[in-house]
């Protein structure tokens, strides 16, 4: 779409774009403003790129690395429950005086005991551990999406106050050319002091705009630099990509499509699916304490008196045993019985913990997916009154060149345009950031 430098600079008095607009201004053509640059000396040579600074994200970000120790957790937890199939096996010894024969003797006992069987409790505990360690792996992955979406606004937030910059600045200049060219046209009569000094009150409009701008720019990167755990760094600096209208105009996929590949595929998806077998486990574990256990015991021991023949007193006092051990629970207190109870309602919170993470992800991807239709089509209408605005505006500017409208009229023909024009670029960010966040739950990973 062809751009007019005349007209980009008005894109900043209207001030109504979106958080992640680009402006019509080709990227390329802004000079980096106020960039900073990370203190890593190995991304200090070239700006980042989007993959770069998700990538840095997500090996840094405190909320990924803590989801990684959990993940590191429920991997212990799983080997502490594989643990409890394995036998055990204890030393101790012992010390002891008799009086008044002042006899000092010592012993020394070795014992083993092996679980054979606990109602199951033991295998289905490992399969629990097993499942939360899945599901803290999916945890984790669903942390570093979360993230990507996020890194992907506040990147593209940057390129906008960039960009909004630059045109602050472009349209900072044409109003003092504006002003300018006002006061020539004045002293030779053709303008009215009037006239001239709403050209000079706009003059000083677009340069506090700049001061905004500036702001914006700082704020924004700040956002980004805290996504990326960057710390005290003060210098960087991102890659510019250019962003057509094509990618406004990308098929969306039809909401059953978008939902089934999220709900199958979506690692915060999973994470609750297995939550709801984790606690289906939990009932059974809960009712293994009804049933009987056996376990396997074994030990050997010896023990003498301390003097001569000791060796010997103490190889002749060895004795050693093995045993079978059965328990068979009959009454402590209710206490199987509330535990599986509670069990069960921790199942069912579980269940409807997940039917309510599958109506949020439904509604979520239905709101974002009328938005992004509704922003294409606005889109569509948006450029066709701007094309007409662009032409009515430049009709009118060159009235005003030869005094045939006043100010006034020039004015409110600008906004007309910048109002038709921010339309545009509403409806056109609005499409691609609902469209990269839509491809990003059919996992198609977020790329300018």
């Amino acid at each position: 779409m062809e751009r007019k430098s005349v007209i980009l600079a008005f894109l900043t008095v209207a001030g109504i774009l979106l958080p992640g607009e680009s402006s019509p201004l080709s990227a390329q053509d802004l000079t980096p403003v106020g960039v900073i640059r990370t203190s890593d000396p190995a991304l200090m040579a070239a700006p980042w790129t989007l993959k770069q600074c998700i990538d840095y994200a997500k090996a840094n970000n405190i909320q990924v690395l803590s989801q990684e120790i959990s993940k590191e957790t429920a991997d212990v937890s799983l080997e502490q429950a594989k643990g409890q199939m394995l036998p055990s096996l204890s030393f101790s010894s012992g010390l002891n005086a008799g009086l008044p024969g002042k006899t000092v003797g010592s012993n020394f006992s070795l014992g083993s005991n092996l679980s054979l069987y606990q109602g199951g409790k033991l295998r289905r505990t490992i399969q629990q551990q097993t499942l939360q360690g899945k599901a803290a792996e999916c945890d984790l992955e669903q942390a570093k999406i979360d993230l990507e979406i996020s890194v992907a606004q506040a990147y593209l937030q940057v390129m906008y106050c960039m960009e909004q910059l630059q045109i602050a600045r472009d349209a900072e200049q044409l109003s003092r050319t504006q002003y300018e060219r006002g006061e020539a046209l004045m002293k030779a009569g053709s303008l009215t002091r009037g006239a001239v000094a709403q050209l000079k009150s706009e003059y000083a409009s677009s340069t506090y705009k700049v001061v905004s701008a500036e702001n914006s720019l700082s704020t924004a990167r700040l956002s980004l630099k805290q996504l990326l755990e960057l710390g005290m760094a003060e210098n960087f600096d991102i890659l510019y990509p250019d962003i057509t209208d094509d990618v406004t105009y990308a098929v969306i996929p039809s909401l059953s499509e978008i939902y089934n590949i999220a709900l199958e595929d979506l690692p915060g998806m999973k994470s609750s699916r297995i939550a709801v077998e984790s606690s289906e486990l939990a009932v059974e574990i809960a009712k293994g304490s009804y049933l009987p256990s056996v376990s396997l015991n074994a030990n050997a021991g010896t023990s003498a008196i301390i003097g001569s023949d000791y060796g010997t007193r103490l190889a002749q006092g060895l004795n050693e045993g093995i045993g079978l051990s059965l328990s068979v629970p009959i009454f402590n207190g209710w206490q199987t019985r509330s535990n599986v109870a509670k069990a069960k309602l921790q199942n069912r919170a579980s269940e409807l913990q997940n039917a309510s993470a599958e109506k949020q992800l439904l509604n979520s991807l239905e709101s974002l997916r009328n938005e992004a239709l509704s922003a294409q089509q606005k889109f569509i209408a948006a450029t066709e009154q701007r094309e007409a605005s662009e032409q009515s505006y430049a009709i009118v500017q060159g009235q005003f060149e030869r005094g045939a409208v006043t100010a006034v009229d020039l004015l409110n023909e600008k906004n007309s345009y910048i109002s038709a024009l921010s339309q545009q670029l509403q409806a056109k960010y609005q499409a691609i950031l609902a469209i990269k966040v839509l491809g990003r739950y059919m996992n198609e990973p977020i790329d300018l």
